[in-house]
């Protein structure tokens, strides 16, 4: 048992507290900007909350965090009631937010400097994932610290692995969310194409993906997309926020991302018909509306 502290309840925070506390058996405080989430966290599970992240992290080993943006994660680390101000010398912040890598970067000379440890792990798989314990999590950072905090993320992961120096997690997450935007894409055109041809799409779906077209979003996905329902993952406003940070990356290192462009675009799409909070599978509204 270890002394973990969690900032963020938010879809995905939620369940990952949850994990380590009753699967994992830790010592858990968790922090929400929502001082009552936080509370009911702790009357459905037990352990304790802090009003302010600075108080969450005061006796914690490991800190892990699932917050929104970079701007939020600055303010859970730097700002003027942060966890870095508090948190005990040679504890580690794992940071599970799918941020920049420069912002990944910035946090982990701070932390050195303070004398704790940086791990930047953003995670894929989801809110089934999460709720599931089953997500996927990319690591940048050191290898010590990496061995330390392995364990305790097995509580709510099926795969963790260390990629690299600090960034190389948030590079990897960028490469996720580059390959799911074309997949999506994709499987969007394939339906719609389907409906057009008037097939059916269930038996068309139901044998295709026993072949090379198979992809998780067809399996998970392409039902409640034929049925026109979008509220089952992953929002569009999200992903236009990780895609964002895919392409800033790009301009910076040369690489050429045109069908990541375009789909951010039509991601753009979707948010001007209302479609924000939609999960990313919506992409196929946009086709059938033209």
């Amino acid at each position: 048992m270890a002394k973990v502290a969690f900032l963020g309840l938010g879809v995905m925070g939620y369940p990952m507290a949850r994990h380590l506390k009753e699967k994992g058996g830790h010592d858990v405080t968790v922090y929400n900007r929502t001082t009552s989430k936080a509370k009911a966290w702790v009357d459905a599970y037990g352990g304790a909350f802090g009003e302010t992240p600075a108080a969450a992290v005061v006796d914690a080993d490991y800190v892990l965090a699932c917050v929104g943006n970079d701007h939020d994660l600055r303010e859970v680390t730097l700002g003027a009631a942060g966890a870095f101000g508090s948190m005990k010398p040679g504890a580690i912040f794992v940071d599970h937010t799918t941020a920049s890598a420069d912002v990944a970067r910035e946090l982990y000379g701070i932390a050195k400097s303070r004398g704790l440890q940086f791990l930047d792990a953003p995670v894929s798989g989801g809110q089934a994932g999460a709720e599931n314990g089953v997500l996927t999590v990319m690591v940048g950072g050191d290898a010590e610290a990496f061995a330390k905090v392995e364990p305790i993320i097995t509580s709510f992961a099926r795969m963790i692995k260390l990629l690299g120096p600090a960034g190389s997690g948030q590079l990897t997450k960028m490469v996720n969310q580059i390959c799911i935007a074309g997949v999506v894409q994709g499987l969007a055109e394939g339906i719609h194409f389907a409906k057009r041809s008037g097939l059916d799409v269930e038996a068309v779906i139901e044998t295709i993906s026993k072949g090379a077209a198979q992809s998780w979003q067809m399996e998970n996905r392409y039902k409640t997309m034929n049925v026109g329902k979008f509220d089952f993952g992953f929002a569009v406003d999200w992903m236009r926020k990780d895609l964002g940070i895919c392409l800033a990356e790009a301009s910076r290192n040369g690489a050429h991302l045109p069908m990541t462009a375009l789909v951010d675009q039509f991601y753009g799409d979707v948010q001007e018909v209302g479609g924000g909070r939609w999960d990313t599978s919506s992409l196929l509204v946009r086709l059938e509306k033209k």
